[in-house]
């Protein structure tokens, strides 16, 4: 079920999720709404994905992301959770954010430590680059997706 769907184009707004990517992890995560989670393929396998993001009008990064079940919400609310690499200088919420999952790297795991769980997101965000500089994947960069039509005000739709 992971590769079936993809490349998967999705596009939403960025809400404010628990803070811990950034409190915890040093890692900030961007959240969809729950409509946008919704809308995700049902049977998309849960697990660590790679591929492009772009927010607003902004620059196409590379990004890891997380599909994954939030125990807090006792496994009913799926989560859809983007890291995109690169640092930003303020938090983007209420912005539109565009997405390509281009890939998958890995299943869900549970980890002994918060180290552990560092280390991972750290190798998954490695063999995202990796994979990224693929030509097959840089190609999706390019992707007309991400020109948002000119004119459109995003924020204030």
């Amino acid at each position: 079920g992971a590769m079936r769907h993809l490349p998967y184009f999705c596009r939403g707004e960025v809400v404010k999720g628990f803070g811990r990517g950034s409190r915890e992890l040093g890692i900030p995560t961007a959240n969809f709404s729950e409509q946008v989670v919704e809308s995700f393929p049902s049977d998309i396998s849960t697990g660590i994905y790679y591929g492009w993001a772009c927010v607003g009008n902004g620059d196409v990064h590379k990004m890891v992301l997380s599909i994954g079940w939030n125990p807090f919400y006792k496994n009913t609310k799926k989560s859809v959770e983007t890291h995109i690499i690169h640092t930003f200088k303020e938090d983007f919420y209420g912005e539109i954010l565009s997405i390509v999952i281009v890939g998958y790297i890995r299943p869900e795991k549970n980890f002994d430590s918060l180290e552990a769980l560092i280390s991972a997101i750290q190798e998954d965000i490695e063999e995202a680059k990796r994979q990224l500089d693929l030509p097959e994947h840089l190609k999706l960069k390019e992707d007309n997706f991400f020109h948002l039509p000119e004119g459109k005000i995003v924020n204030n739709h």
